[in-house]
């Protein structure tokens, strides 16, 4: 389990301003496979061999969103899941959304 996927999501209150540069960069390199889009969210395209697996995997990344009470945008197509995750309060990254994307990636594994 990575140091990442080991610790909790922490609700962010606001007034803290989203993580930029080298602090995105350094946490990125602890989710292999995630991208950065403008400094703004984190995304993820998972494969699968079909529609089921692909759906199983969904169910399974809405319990652990609803488990760490930070909830990602999540697109189900036949075979393929894209997951998006960002700070809705401040628009932008959070350490939580990383803390988010590792855990998500341990689901992937098990």
């Amino acid at each position: 389990m990575s140091t990442l996927a080991s610790k909790t999501c922490v609700p962010c209150r606001g007034g803290v301003p989203p993580l930029a540069g080298a602090e995105l960069q350094k946490l990125l390199a602890e989710v292999p496979g995630w991208h950065v889009i403008e400094e703004h969210h984190l995304q993820k395209a998972y494969a699968f061999p079909d529609f089921v697996k692909a759906l199983a995997f969904v169910n399974r990344v809405g319990e652990l969103a609803e488990q760490q009470g930070h909830h990602p945008d999540i697109f189900l197509t036949w075979g393929k899941v894209e997951i998006k995750t960002w700070t809705h309060k401040i628009n932008g990254l959070t350490e939580s959304d990383f803390i988010l994307a590792a855990k998500i990636d341990e689901l992937n594994r098990s």
